[in-house]
């Protein structure tokens, strides 16, 4: 079969593969070219006269063609490279003519086609495929999930009048930078919390909050706030930061230093002077900065050929928010924390999955003032990070020897701090924020403190206030809870208190804190101490020589 053949029956659709009549009853023919050899099909009952034929054949051959069979330039010709899908062909009645152009003598015109010989064509029922009825289920689903999406997202921010971008075009050593930058007075606060704080942390403290050694030496007077917009959050070689915002202390003000790319491929000149900036500092302040703005950063630097600056200590917020805010249940988003630990609602503040989109349409010729509401974002993220590092070590200092932790402290955080600072190995300080806890709240929260404090005795070796607090923790446990509790109690009377028929006694409690086998193991062991201590102390009884009455 040759490929012309093919081509038709891929795209002629229909019973016995015919091909779609065209208006007034008859196929289009191309000339020096067979209809049926294009498509295959049989001819039907011939309705045209010898001549016809004759003629048609004579045209093939080149000759001169009878007008009343010449296409009308409109139609289009037919070849093996533009041949037009057609339509899904129906059943052709018995009163339709039979197409013109056929062959007598071609090898597929030995007799009518069968369906042309009865006339009809029993239609075929159309089975419903489950496959098709899922995939629309499927897409109804996803078309209504986008709709409730689309409706939760907040509102567009109010567009600013039209003008340029406030940013101030700047000549350096090293090329022309694109710059915003403001000055915040020391008396500056973000919500609740004044930025200054930030300067009265001390390293020790701000080391065990984050849980990294390395910052206990670190000079927090030259720190500098590092946050990024970017083009997208998937991070790589095609993420480009196009806004690099910057802050530090001079004195006690805060200065905010915004670089913002005006066109791909001009980052070299930026990425110096942040060089130059972090040549000048002690460490980083960033927000999720250890994962996704440093990498990236640092990834520019290479693609860029500009030599990247030294590595400085890394703090982390996010990290430390997640340790102390983590009972919340409420996320440790950057706009969260700002909201539920500073108090700060921001009020008409872009969507940060809305920015990418906002530099694209700036950097096709839209109007610089939309980029307004990103800067005004960025400026918010910065002020946040000085804001939250002083109200978190402020907090955190509060549970120190000397201090005493607040009572309207939300029981929560103090958890929250009691648990970092046990990880830090200050004892001291984890147990009067896990008091602290347990006292504001009866709770869950409450029992979790208490647990917490248990096992903080036993560190510090007091077997015996450890088991206090386990005991007063049950008064609100309920299930799980409570099971867990009493397996700590078990252990703890078995090995540390030496008391056998308690360890026993809470044992049996704690079925559902424990797999089934190791449950049985520890009770029949138990329950083996008991009876060979049991009869030992027999023995020793009947061996032992009776007094003489006095």
């Amino acid at each position: 079969m040759d490929l012309k053949r093919k081509l038709a029956r891929l795209t002629g659709v229909g019973p016995g593969g015919k091909t779609p009549a065209a208006p007034g009853g008859s196929a289009p023919v191309e000339p020096g070219h067979d209809a049926n050899r294009l498509t295959g099909n049989a001819p039907s009952t011939p309705s045209h006269d010898a001549s016809t034929v004759a003629s048609n054949t004579r045209s093939d051959a080149g000759q001169e063609r009878v007008p009343g069979l010449t296409p009308p330039p409109s139609v289009p010709r037919w070849n093996a490279g533009s041949i037009p899908a057609a339509p899904r062909a129906e059943a052709r009645p018995a009163s339709t003519p039979p197409e013109a152009g056929t062959h007598p003598e071609s090898p597929l015109s030995q007799g009518p086609h069968p369906e042309a010989r009865t006339g009809t064509t029993p239609e075929q029922p159309r089975s419903q495929d489950p496959r098709v009825e899922a995939l629309r289920r499927m897409l109804a689903d996803w078309s209504q999930r986008q709709e409730l999406s689309t409706a939760r997202r907040p509102p567009a921010p109010t567009p600013p009048p039209p003008g340029p971008l406030p940013v101030e075009a700047r000549t350096t050593a090293y090329g022309t930078v694109h710059v915003s930058e403001c000055v915040l007075p020391p008396d500056h606060h973000h919500g609740s919390a004044p930025l200054a704080a930030a300067l009265d942390v001390e390293g020790p403290l701000v080391a065990s909050l984050a849980l990294h050694a390395e910052l206990a030496g670190v000079d927090f007077q030259r720190m500098l706030f590092l946050d990024t917009e970017t083009t997208g959050l998937a991070g790589g070689t095609g993420t480009v930061p196009f806004l690099v915002g910057l802050a530090w202390f001079e004195g006690r003000s805060l200065r905010v230093h915004q670089l913002f790319l005006r066109r791909l491929g001009e980052e070299a000149p930026m990425l110096r002077v942040l060089s130059e900036r972090m040549a000048q500092s002690s460490c980083l302040v960033t927000f999720n900065g250890k994962s996704f703005d440093w990498p990236l950063l640092r990834t520019r630097f290479v693609l860029n050929r500009v030599t990247a600056p030294a590595e400085l200590p890394h703090l982390d917020l996010l990290h430390c928010a997640r340790r102390v805010f983590k009972h919340r249940g409420t996320g440790t988003r950057l706009v969260h924390m700002e909201e539920h630990v500073l108090g700060h609602r921001r009020v008409g503040d872009v969507d940060g999955s809305l920015i990418p989109e906002l530099y694209f349409r700036y950097l096709r010729g839209g109007d610089g003032s939309a980029l307004t509401p990103v800067l005004e974002h960025n400026v918010n993220d910065l002020l946040l990070l000085a804001a939250l590092l002083g109200e978190l070590v402020r907090r955190f200092r509060a549970g120190g020897a000397g201090a005493s932790v607040p009572p309207d402290e939300d029981p929560r955080d103090l958890l929250g701090f009691a648990g970092v600072a046990l990880r830090a190995r200050d004892y001291a300080r984890a147990q009067a924020f896990a008091r602290a806890a347990a006292a504001g709240d009866r709770g869950a929260v409450g029992v979790e403190a208490l647990a917490l404090a248990s096992r903080l005795a036993r560190k510090v070796g007091d077997p015996d206030a450890a088991a206090g607090h386990l005991h007063q923790a049950l008064t609100s446990a309920k299930g799980f809870q409570a099971a867990t509790l009493h397996l700590e109690l078990a252990k703890l009377y078995e090995h540390r208190l030496k008391d056998l028929p308690k360890a026993l006694h809470h044992a049996k409690l704690s079925a559902a804190a424990e797999l089934p086998a190791d449950h049985q193991r520890r009770v029949l062991r138990l329950e083996g101490r008991l009876a060979r201590g049991a009869r030992a102390y027999s023995l020793d009884l009947t061996g032992r020589p009776q007094r003489p009455p006095a």
